[in-house]
């Protein structure tokens, strides 16, 4: 995957910016990591959870990929019911390939 597979055309103008922030964000890891989240679920985030996804937008790209590989600890105002989905969003049980 390249790039983000959802179109903006429906989205608020937040969501639009968020979903932009989301496949920008400066290494490419955490432009797949973050977009293709953001992709498949940014139509269905509340006021809440739009919150907390740009804030975790505003975390480091370093320190993110740390905490969602759990090389280091998710600090607790950081580890939240939408972190969890993040990162199980793109954690898999099974090889990918079979």
């Amino acid at each position: 995957m390249t790039g983000t597979t959802r179109t903006s055309a429906d989205l608020d103008p937040r969501r639009k910016k968020i979903l932009f922030r989301s496949w920008h964000r400066g290494i490419r890891e955490m432009d797949l990591i973050m977009g293709r989240f953001a992709d498949a679920e940014i139509g269905g985030f509340s006021e809440a959870e739009l919150d907390t996804f740009e804030a975790l937008i505003e975390v480091p790209d370093r320190d993110l990929f740390r905490w969602i590989t759990g090389e280091d600890e998710t600090p607790a105002n950081y580890d939240t019911l939408l972190f969890r989905r993040l990162k199980d969003f793109h954690t898999h049980g099974a090889p990918i390939h079979a």
